[in-house]
């Protein structure tokens, strides 16, 4: 690459990197497993930079990349271990904070428990708010792919989160 090509790469991932990470978490729950997926999406972006003809594409480019390399990560033997780490815990200014933490918790608990395909298409729905064609084209699937995995992502999304539901709708 010349260095203009190499200053507007730069540019890009200095505005893109914290984005792309926290979509990275959402998708895995883990913050050294985020910044892997970041990076490797980061890292395929550059080697196709000077093909890439639509800039306006590269968010949608990045996010492929992620979900892509999140979905392989989970098949690997190795990585099939259960998870055990607990998920880091912030909290919002507005309102009580303990149920804000409680729920961010909760739901970040419960979307691990979601088989990988059916968490990356909640996190792109819900999330990143991408509606049902664009969730489609960034996994490389049918819509209807991404409404039937929307469904059943929901259910496993209730089922793990059991009572944890019903006590957040109580207001704990």
């Amino acid at each position: 690459m010349d260095q203009r090509d190499e200053q507007e790469f730069a540019e890009y991932f200095a505005a893109r990197r914290d984005a792309v990470r926290r979509t990275a978490y959402l998708l895995c729950g883990d913050w050294h497993k985020a910044d892997d997926l970041a990076q490797t999406a980061f890292v395929a972006l550059h080697r196709r930079w000077r093909k890439v003809r639509d800039r306006q594409a590269l968010d949608a480019y990045v996010r492929r990349s992620v979900v892509r390399a999140m979905i392989d990560e989970t098949r690997r033997p190795w990585r099939r271990e259960r998870q055990t780490e607990v998920l880091p815990e912030s909290a919002s200014t507005e309102g009580d904070i303990g149920t804000t933490v409680a729920t961010r918790s909760a739901l970040l608990d419960g979307l691990s428990r979601v088989p990988p395909r059916q968490r990356a298409v909640l996190v792109l729905r819900f999330l990143e708010g991408l509606d049902v064609a664009a969730t489609a084209e960034t996994l490389k699937c049918t819509e209807g792919t991404v409404k039937s995995q929307t469904s059943r992502g929901l259910a496993a999304l209730r089922e793990s989160l059991g009572d944890t539901l019903d006590d957040l709708r109580s207001g704990l």
